[in-house]
């Protein structure tokens, strides 16, 4: 690979860095064919973004991106492939998933809005993140609640004062 090439890649990794929120370093290597094949198709299906990188290059872009990555680009080492997704614990829900039928891929971190998670066994704390549409769903949820009773709470409440004023004036 020519120098022109690496500084190409470098500048398409700072980008795709830079655009997105959400970043799974894995390591699928040992990974027959069909394997493999199967994790980008359960990707693709997810979402996901999935690209096998050169650590060396991935190191620099990240060297070269605005974000704060803190100890991420000291697990690059060994096969590294990088996941890129909009919902946070989309690659986590898949890792776990797939890992059913596959020793592989093993996380080694991940950059999920702007937290840093180091190692394989975040693998759990990553799969329960709630996604924000998640979060807006459970506080509307919460929101509503009380409105919802105070709400219920004066219609039988308006119904019981109509009855007692219907039973008194029908007794005039």
């Amino acid at each position: 690979m020519t120098r022109e090439e690496k500084a190409t890649v470098i500048e398409d990794l700072t980008t795709q860095l830079a655009e997105n929120s959400t970043i799974y370093l894995a390591d699928i290597s040992g990974l027959d064919a069909l394997n493999t094949s199967d994790l980008r198709r359960a990707c693709f299906k997810a979402n996901v973004k999935l690209a096998v990188v050169k650590n060396t290059l991935l190191a620099k872009a990240m060297e070269a991106s605005d974000k704060e990555f803190g100890e991420l680009p000291e697990v690059l080492k060994g096969n590294t492939s990088l996941m890129f997704a909009e919902v946070g614990n989309a690659p986590a829900k898949l890792i776990k998933n797939f890992r059913k039928k596959a020793d592989k891929p093993l996380l080694k971190g991940a950059f999920v809005e702007e937290a840093i998670y180091i190692g394989d066994e975040n693998l759990d704390t990553l799969v329960s993140i709630k996604s924000k549409e998640e979060m807006i769903g459970e506080i509307i949820g919460l929101l509503q609640s009380p409105a919802k009773n105070v709400i219920s709470g004066l219609k039988s409440g308006g119904s019981k004062l109509s009855g007692i004023l219907k039973t008194l004036s029908e007794k005039e």
